[in-house]
């Protein structure tokens, strides 16, 4: 059962006790996101309307950040998310994002929750999602993306998650000059990036949190 935990910069994050796992890193759950996805991925592409692809909707951090991020600077997006176990309504809820990052867009944050899943849904005039329920190891990736954001939970946790074969789709989903971004900068991650023929860079970490991040660049 999942379990909610406060992280150090005052957001909440869930911990799953069968996997002895958190979501996000307990050094500050929107410190990590903001740093990683937002803005080490999403503000580093030059696309003028990106289409997102997160693997690991979760509680839904991510897609609300890209969210405001379209919002204020009017850049349309489209964000794709990848989950097999999307979380319940109650402890969405009891996260409580919104209310500390956003008060005026708390609804637009439930709205991402209660969009249909399986389609195509306008959140906003500059946001759409599409919200997947599936397997990533099984599903077949469809469509072209500018930003991945690979926010699976760690290689010793799920390892069939981090092998060089999905890596390659990946690789294949992505425009050119398209970035993948992850906290987890692993020797047997980076080698995998690269042996599917990212660029491969390793950059600091959130504020307090880990040492080094990945982002990963389809050159050619």
């Amino acid at each position: 059962m999942l379990q909610l935990e406060p992280t150090a910069d005052g957001s909440n994050t869930l911990y799953v006790p069968e996997l002895q796992e958190h979501y996000h890193s307990i050094k500050g759950a929107l410190t990590e996101s903001m740093h990683i996805f937002i803005e080490m991925g999403l503000r580093h592409s030059t696309v003028p309307s990106p289409h997102v692809l997160e693997i690991g909707f979760g509680t839904g951090l991510n897609a609300f950040l890209t969210l405001l991020e379209a919002e204020q600077n009017k850049r349309k997006t489209s964000y794709t998310s990848i989950e097999l176990f999307p979380v319940g309504e109650e402890i969405i809820q009891r996260l409580k994002y919104p209310e500390g990052i956003c008060p005026e867009h708390k609804d637009l944050y439930y709205k991402l929750h209660s969009a249909e899943w399986g389609t195509t849904v306008p959140i906003t005039s500059l946001f759409t999602l599409h919200k997947i329920e599936a397997d990533f190891t099984q599903y077949p990736i469809k469509g072209k993306y500018d930003i991945v954001y690979f926010d699976a939970f760690a290689p010793e946790k799920q390892p069939e998650m981090w092998n060089e074969r999905l890596f390659k789709e990946l690789y294949s989903a992505l425009n050119i000059n398209g970035i993948l971004t992850t906290y987890c900068a692993k020797g047997t991650v980076r080698r995998m990036l690269k042996a599917c023929g990212f660029y491969v860079e390793r950059l600091p970490g959130p504020p307090k949190g880990k040492r080094e991040i990945l982002r990963a660049t389809k050159t050619v």
